[in-house]
């Protein structure tokens, strides 16, 4: 089952593109009166915006940062994307007892969203990236394997050439891989019997090497 985080939003607005009256924001805000609004990332690459149990706004976050952008302007995230060549936006600002504790939740909710893609501050200077265990573990392998070492992985937002993704299975290069890349339609626990039957097997190591070898023939490409 997908995990997810969540945050409470004070106001969250909606851009209407064509609206009349002179009003193109469609303004929700938290009041005694209606249910809180909840801002949530599901691991899977999803952005849940709810108020109680209507749903105000469904973002895929794995569309690719050319589609997305972010921006964070204190304890507000302005998103702008487009929907069949319609461009849309929508501003939320994050709630707390305070400003800073609104400014502490927004900054969370940015490093979760750094995850899947680049986010500018107000500065618009990029944010650095929440790193996770899975890209610490592939910075030791590549150390490991005596390749890359002493250098800083380099964070690749978007989408990856297949020259520059073949470099990184090899280890000649050492990426931090989008999220987009470390989702495996595998469950957890599956991968090894797999890997067991495949050892057992007396051609799997020329199998092997012969990936390794059409991989090195698209570095040349």
């Amino acid at each position: 089952m997908a995990t997810s985080q969540a945050w409470r939003l004070k106001r969250y607005g909606r851009f209407v593109p064509g609206s009349t009256g002179g009003k193109p924001w469609k303004i929700f805000e938290a009041n005694v009166n209606k249910p809180e609004i909840v801002l949530t990332i599901v691991e899977s690459g999803f952005l849940l915006v709810m108020q109680g149990q209507e749903s105000l706004d469904t973002v895929p976050l794995l569309s690719g940062s050319n589609l997305l952008k972010v921006h964070q302007k204190s304890d507000n995230l302005m998103f702008r994307f487009s929907v069949k060549g319609e461009s849309r936006m929508m501003r939320m600002q994050f709630d707390g007892r305070s400003r800073e504790e609104a400014i502490k939740e927004c900054s969370t909710a940015v490093e979760k969203l750094m995850e899947y893609m680049p986010v500018t501050n107000q500065e618009d200077a990029k944010l650095p990236p929440n790193q996770s265990p899975a890209e610490v573990s592939a910075a030791v392998i590549q150390t490991w394997q005596g390749k890359a070492v002493g250098v800083e992985p380099e964070v690749i937002q978007g989408s990856l050439s297949i020259k520059r993704l073949s470099q990184h299975i090899l280890g000649e290069t050492a990426l931090t891989l989008p999220q987009v890349y470390r989702h495996s339609s595998l469950a957890q626990g599956d991968l090894e019997p797999i890997l067991r039957v495949c050892l057992l097997d007396p051609s799997f190591p020329a199998y092997v090497e012969k990936v390794e070898g059409e991989l090195r023939k698209l570095l040349q490409e």
